[in-house]
């Protein structure tokens, strides 16, 4: 068995070291395997342009990147929080996986959403599988965006993926219902860390920008049905204890196995 934890929050634009303490104190007390942080949750989100980015981020020495290291060693935990990554004159919408003992990996967002596309350069780390070091649970990372692309949540399955961990800063209410279908065609558990609150940005041309962020952070049994679902608004903790194992058995029923009985010859894209 295993415990995840998905922490919703509201950060503060342009306020790490604020956010970091925010996080330190929702996760105080807080005994866990797995913590599952939001989509750029160091830094918030609503950058207007690669510069403001750039300024924002921070490479794999900076000091987000010290305070993860530290909480998944105080938890013997894999901690997977979202960040702006920097490396050299690119900005990367990222994923770090520390893990307990000091160990980073790093994802970058394969599919970028809306004003990403003019703050961040496309993800080029590729998808992949992590293993828990103190727990036999190999977890897939995906960011927001990417669950439109059911190939995405397939490929984390094709690694071997007991969980999906996603990162998120939704802003949409539909959602849920790709989420849930990814965990259900795939027989995996999602888990979702999405943020909550409202950011305001004023635009170059004078207008603004308001984003209100859909909170509902949630964990999806490989049926594809919500073990439990954070609402809208809350900061919260959700910690949830799993089977891992479960999700390895592929068949549905007595004949059909989602995997062996794919037919990829006939399949486009």
């Amino acid at each position: 068995m295993l415990k995840i934890s998905l922490v919703q929050f509201t950060p503060e634009f342009g306020a790490p070291a604020k956010n970091l303490q925010h996080i330190a104190g929702l996760l105080n007390g807080v005994e866990t395997d797995i913590i599952l942080l939001p989509e750029l949750c160091t830094t918030g989100y609503s950058f207007l342009n690669q510069a403001e980015a750039l300024t924002a981020s921070e490479g794999l020495d900076g000091e987000s990147i010290a305070f993860f290291k530290q909480l998944a060693n105080e938890h013997k935990a894999m901690v997977i929080a979202g960040f702006a990554e920097r490396d050299g004159e690119k900005v990367y919408n990222s994923a770090l996986i520390a893990l307990p003992g000091g160990e980073l990996k790093v994802y970058r967002k394969t599919h970028l959403f809306f004003r990403e596309k003019v703050c961040f350069s496309e993800g080029n780390s590729g998808f992949f599988i992590v293993d828990h070091p103190l727990k036999d649970c190999k977890v897939g990372i995906m960011i927001c965006n990417d669950w439109r692309y059911p190939e995405a949540a397939r490929s984390l399955t094709l690694l071997g993926a007991d969980i999906i961990a996603c990162p998120s800063n939704l802003v949409s209410n539909v959602w849920g219902i790709g989420m849930a279908a990814r965990a259900l065609e795939n027989k995996v558990y999602v888990a979702v860390a999405n943020r909550c609150g409202t950011e305001t940005r004023q635009m170059d041309d004078g207008s603004t920008q308001s984003l209100t962020f859909t909170g509902g952070s949630v964990l999806y049994n490989f049926t594809g049905e919500p073990i439990e679902q954070a609402d809208k608004t809350e900061q919260h903790v959700i910690t949830l204890e799993i089977d891992p194992l479960l999700t390895r058995d592929k068949f549905f029923n007595a004949y059909n196995d989602l995997l062996n009985d794919r037919r990829p010859k006939f399949y486009l894209g």
